[in-house]
């Protein structure tokens, strides 16, 4: 396995074995979803007035800051699919739909019907594009649904999609069971001129608009190193390019004065640090700080 001789190599410390270890070379390029060489330039948004660096906390986790969402806790699975882009982006979306509603709204929004039904956002399955996934929120809404084998919400996440293989067709309408219907269910982002920016490259702006409105997305270039880590702050040291991936950041902090991105994989909790891992802050590692992008609830 191609896992297997990776840990036989000089590999940093904190690697580990876990499941995405056992993959092979092919099936690991293809949960890498996102290609940043077609990446739509979106408006940015800049903060005024911005702090550089000034009150903010050292420590900042959104989780504790808005307790009342547990939604933000959750910590998805996106199969051997190239659906990170579209799992991201409804990640996003779930969380600051319940900070904007207060708790009111503490769901899952639906990576399925994310991915099967918008054309703009590209492949499904074989890649995407998260920028595109807040302007279809907009414009066309997305319906709830939970992870593979849930039953949660109107469209979950479906055994095709979680296996692999081709794209699911897009079904307009909710599980049976569900006692949902799918023109109710859409929920739809802000305006759709103001629905989907991005985070200039710096710090201070990326950390002020999670701290006011919530979790980002962050797409960044990910290593064979990567793969296997397991805890720490992540460093790029070893390994090729496997591809471009999309996460979600939480929040950010520092250990043994180094400074780090607080995020969320969806590779399930069996990956990373119960599926959470940090990332080198304030020097784009592996890319982390050029493309954030988010949308208005």
């Amino acid at each position: 396995m191609w896992g297997r001789v990776l840990l036989g190599q000089s590999a940093p410390k904190r690697a580990a074995r876990n499941y995405i270890t056992e993959f092979d070379i092919e099936d690991i390029k293809i949960l890498m979803g996102v290609n940043l060489r077609y990446f739509r330039v979106l408006p940015e948004k800049r903060a005024s007035p911005i702090f550089r660096g000034e009150g903010f906390p050292i420590n900042f986790d959104a989780r504790e800051k808005w307790p009342h969402c547990s939604i933000i806790n959750s910590i998805r699975n996106q199969g051997n699919c190239g659906s990170c882009w579209a799992f991201a982006a409804v990640e996003v979306i779930s969380d600051r739909m319940c900070i904007k509603s207060n708790g009111a709204l503490n769901m899952h929004i639906s990576p399925q019907n994310l991915m099967t039904c918008c054309r703009s956002c590209g492949y499904g399955c074989n890649g995407g594009y998260p920028e595109e996934a807040f302007l279809y929120w907009a414009r066309t809404g997305i319906v709830s649904g939970g992870d593979y084998g849930s039953n949660e919400g109107c469209q979950p996440y479906s055994r095709q999609a979680f296996s692999g293989g081709t794209t699911p067709a897009c079904i307009q309408q909710c599980q049976p069971g569900s006692g949902l219907n799918y023109p109710a269910d859409l929920h739809f982002g802000k305006h759709l001129s103001s629905s989907a920016y991005s985070i200039s490259a710096d710090v201070a702006e990326i950390q002020k608009e999670i701290l006011e409105n919530g979790p980002v997305v962050g797409c960044f270039k990910v290593y064979d190193d990567f793969i296997t880590y397991s805890h720490g702050v992540y460093m790029h040291r070893t390994g090729g390019f496997q591809g471009d991936h999309a996460i979600k950041i939480i929040g950010w902090g520092e250990e043994n004065n180094m400074p780090y991105w607080l995020c969320a994989n969806s590779w399930g909790e069996e990956w990373g640090m119960n599926g959470i891992f940090k990332i080198l802050r304030g020097h784009n590692e592996s890319g982390i700080e050029q493309f954030v992008i988010t949308g208005n609830v």
